[in-house]
């Protein structure tokens, strides 16, 4: 299997221009390709986890990836997907972002020997001259062929402001530029990203000719990975002091029945042939592939031995073991009345309920458990030495763990 069927099979490909020039580049090592990345917070979260895969597959098979970072168009903001304009961000904090980033992406892409290069769109966008910017570009870009960019559909009956409409063009002059810069011949991005991609591809053939080398391919499930990266909670983030391992192999291990298989295959690195035999796989069969699904993208993003430790506290959480990489909650003396400290304030002091009158519901509701025992009483209250005695283990719904410490 080429790398190119093997990027197919494992249900990565969407749409692509030049199919067969860009399985020849791919399959031999002699592309030159770049995915985008903008700061827009200071760190990566697991929706940017299928497009770091993705880097690192195609650099083992000898091609060399480009992190190009959006400090440029950061300062505008992507409006695809969005109902509303983004938070506009200093130029500090989307430096700082971008340092973040470079730091989370060394543990996936090689950096060294110029095996990958690491850029920012500012070096270029932010020194640009406006008139020589219309004058270059601009005869290129048909806005009416713009407007009809699913982007900007989503946003024209809600209001789409002349900054964001910008993007486009700031996106499609990114790999004009990269293209000239460092031999940048193909570019990834996710389904949503398709109109502003083919517009750099566009611009680089109409300026330099028909024979200019710009190819496009799309991420089947970016925009569904961006999904991923949200959850009821708030965000999964790659960063461990905000997400800790725990929580990030949780993240994965709860995965639907439905999923398992599909996220194997797109981002872990295991064989497709041992993928293609959990297909037969059912019923508690899908707990191990779970499994398996989770440690192997935790230590890709934390290392195995933070894999290890979070894949036996998890199963601590059912067998009653040593939950020691849990994410923990301190409880202290001023928690307490009377020497006690009820099940109520326990959830909210935890942070697995932002009140006790929403702990009142949970606890009502029957969605509450102290070390595998159902609470439904809420008057219940524990000592310090009731929590000190085991390890305390509170949990809310299914997905919401805490070990609760007294100090």
């Amino acid at each position: 299997m080429t790398v190119y069927d093997e990027l197919v099979a494992r249900g990565l490909i969407a749409q692509v221009t030049d199919e067969e020039e860009i399985k020849e580049l791919i399959n031999n090592g002699k592309a030159t390709f770049y995915i985008g990345f903008d700061p827009t917070a200071d760190s990566l979260h697991v929706g940017h986890f299928m497009a770091l895969c993705l880097m690192k597959r195609l650099q083992m098979a000898g091609n060399r990836p480009i992190a190009l970072i959006g400090g440029g168009t950061g300062m505008v903001g992507d409006p695809s997907g969005r109902t509303d304009m983004r938070q506009m961000m200093t130029v500090e904090t989307i430096q700082h972002n971008c340092d973040c980033f470079k730091k989370q992406m060394e543990r996936f892409i090689d950096f060294s020997d110029g095996k990958a290069l690491m850029v920012n769109n500012a070096d270029w966008l932010m020194n640009l001259n406006y008139i020589e910017l219309l004058r270059e570009v601009g005869p290129h870009f048909s806005v009416n062929r713009m407007l009809t960019a699913e982007c900007y559909k989503q946003r024209m009956e809600r209001g789409l402001s002349f900054l964001e409409f910008n993007y486009m063009i700031m996106q499609s002059y990114d790999f004009y530029e990269l293209y000239q810069r460092y031999g940048c011949n193909m570019q990834f991005g996710g389904d949503d990203q398709w109109s502003n991609m083919l517009g750099g591809t566009e611009l680089i053939r109409r300026k330099l000719g028909k024979n200019a080398y710009a190819m496009t391919i799309t991420l089947l499930l970016n925009s569904e990975g961006k999904k991923m990266g949200k959850t009821q909670s708030g965000a999964v983030w790659l960063d461990p002091n905000k997400t800790s391992p725990f929580e990030f192999y949780q993240y994965w291990r709860n995965v639907g029945d439905a999923d398992v298989l599909k996220c194997l295959r797109m981002l872990t690195f295991l064989p497709l042939k041992q993928i293609d035999e959990m297909d037969k796989w059912e019923g508690s069969q899908l707990n191990t592939a779970k499994e398996i699904l989770a440690f192997e993208l935790t230590k890709l993003v934390h290392g195995e031995e933070e894999a290890a430790k979070a894949q036996e506290s998890a199963r601590a959480l059912f067998s009653g073991g040593n939950a020691s990489d849990m994410p923990t909650a301190e409880i202290t003396e001023e928690d307490l009345r009377d020497g006690k400290i009820d099940i109520m304030g326990i959830l909210a002091a935890s942070g697995l309920c932002a009140s006790r009158s929403e702990a009142r519901r949970a606890v009502q509701q029957g969605g509450v458990s102290v070390n595998g025992e159902k609470v439904t009483d809420i008057s219940t209250a524990y000592s310090p030495e009731d929590i000190q005695k085991e390890d305390f283990i509170l949990r809310r719904g299914k997905k919401s763990y805490k070990k609760i410490i007294f100090k």
